[in-house]
């Protein structure tokens, strides 16, 4: 059975990139979140076995998404996803429990190194 992924990302364009990224890797895209609000609502829904979280998004951020999500499930397998230049926050996301960071634009390599690592473990 395929893995199921939520992607989160406020921009189609970064979404669609993902997306199409695990999909030609095998990977069932199970969701696509627009926000952090989305995100949460949308784990609870689909209990993915993993989330791509953007940190910067309108309405709730990715790291307040991250709290949320892990306060529901803390086992839950979060990669958050940054434009460079944002070290302070990434640091913050992995001590709030992110598993891992890919940082945007998006290198396939990187994305399934990350994500074949989470599910693994």
């Amino acid at each position: 059975m395929a893995n199921r992924i939520l992607i989160t990302d406020d921009a189609l364009f970064m979404r669609v990139t993902l997306k199409n990224i695990l999909n030609q890797n095998g990977y069932e895209v199970v969701g696509e979140a627009q926000n952090g609000l989305e995100a949460v609502k949308l784990y609870k829904e689909l209990k993915p076995d993993l989330v791509t979280m953007d940190i910067t998004m309108p309405e709730m951020d990715g790291l307040a998404a991250l709290k949320e999500i892990r306060g529901i499930d803390p086992g839950a397998k979060v990669v958050m996803c940054s434009a460079m230049g944002q070290k302070n926050m990434v640091v913050e996301a992995i001590q709030s429990g992110a598993k891992d960071f890919i940082v945007k634009p998006f290198q396939p390599d990187r994305v399934l190194e990350a994500v074949k690592k989470l599910l693994a473990a």
